[in-house]
């Protein structure tokens, strides 16, 4: 599988005009920008619990 190109960059980017209009690209971006960073916060959230579950777990199993 290939990475995109300009070529296919700019179709999506124009699609994505006509699709939304220009005055919405902002307003979809930045919903679009709030939506990764809840979801990066969500995994490493999950991430730390299951780093502290995992070690927990170790610790039980040195102690047996």
């Amino acid at each position: 599988m290939q990475s995109l190109g300009w070529p296919e960059l700019i179709v999506i980017g124009l699609v994505f005009v006509v699709l939304f209009g220009s005055k919405k690209i902002p307003e979809v971006a930045k919903g679009m920008g709030e939506a990764i960073r809840n979801f990066k916060s969500a995994v490493k959230t999950e991430t730390q619990d299951l780093k502290t579950e995992t070690q927990d777990i170790r610790k039980e199993i040195e102690k047996a």
